[in-house]
């Protein structure tokens, strides 16, 4: 079953991503409300930028949840979204899984920082010896922990096309010098803060994509309020810190466990033929929703 954008009233659908999904309020006069979004996670999964089949159970909620709680523990760094997450804003058929936010001007950059080095980045420093043009310590491996978390933004590519590394000059002249410099900052913060909360709980966060959006008022001096899901394994990989060796992929709690099961012999799909992949077996799926669920429960301390 897809779950696909459902009727709300008392709101227009206006947009779907990979993950989420875009409600306007509609006022009593009928109009759309113009600063309020409803904001809801599908249980839709999406991996090498395809959308996988079956979905995960419970998906939705469990990023919600743990974005709401991540956000009260970020408060202090940086301004959130969030306006309501009960009920009459919120609709019981999406409660759990919605959010009501301001609406913002979302920022056309994938801000992502990294405190270890795998994935993409790994694959690039194999190259060239740097992530987005920022030059690395020789001898690093997959999984190595970096001196500094560092930003290695990417550009911000439709449904089905392929996010693109920038430099930092090139955010610069996309967003300006300013909010550029206050994006990286913040990015590496969030990390940071993140993986000093997570490390105590046993989970490393190896790297991060957070969304950033501007606001006029109530943010802070930059304008800048940070947006969609923080720290959730759909946006970071998250590791278990009792195993953590680097030399080799790390096992995770997060969908790069997906990810691995595509790129293995028994899924038989090739990931540069440009087929689609073939559907999830039930029995990943299952494992799936247990590591985005443990991720949950590890890091917050309360059962889902």
């Amino acid at each position: 079953m897809t779950d696909l954008p459902i009727e709300l009233p008392g709101y227009e659908h206006i947009y779907s991503g990979k993950v989420r999904d875009l409600y306007a309020p509609v006022g009593a006069d009928g109009q759309v409300v113009p600063d309020r979004l409803l904001l809801v996670a599908s249980n839709r999964l999406s991996a090498y930028d395809w959308m996988m089949t079956p979905e995960i159970p419970d998906k939705g909620e469990v990023l919600t949840r743990l974005s709401l709680w991540w956000f009260d523990q970020l408060a202090d760094i940086v301004p959130n979204h969030v306006v309501s997450t009960k009920a009459p804003a919120v609709p019981d058929a999406v409660a759990g899984r919605a959010v009501l936010v301001r609406r913002l001007e979302m920022l056309k950059v994938e801000a992502i920082a990294r405190a270890y080095l795998t994935g993409g980045g790994l694959e690039e420093y194999r190259e060239k010896g740097s992530v987005c043009g920022v030059p690395l310590p020789e001898g690093l491996v997959d999984g190595s922990m970096l001196p500094e978390p560092v930003f290695t933004p990417t550009t911000k590519a439709p449904v089905g096309e392929h996010d693109l590394p920038m430099t930092q000059a090139e955010v610069e002249a996309a967003l300006g010098v300013d909010v550029a410099t206050e994006v990286s900052r913040l990015t590496r913060a969030i990390l940071v803060r993140g993986n000093a909360i997570a490390a105590v709980r046993g989970v490393l966060i190896a790297d991060t994509k957070v969304e950033f959006g501007l606001a006029d008022a109530g943010a802070d001096e930059s304008g800048l309020v940070l947006a969609d899901e923080v720290l959730t394994p759909d946006s970071s990989r998250f590791w278990p810190a009792d195993v953590w060796e680097p030399g080799h992929p790390q096992p995770s709690y997060d969908k790069q466990f997906v990810r691995d099961w595509l790129t293995s012999p028994e899924s038989g799909w090739d990931r540069s033929s440009g087929k689609a992949p073939p559907e999830l077996p039930a029995s990943v799926v299952e494992q799936t929703r247990a590591k985005y669920v443990e991720a949950y429960e590890r890091l917050t301390g309360e059962s889902f």
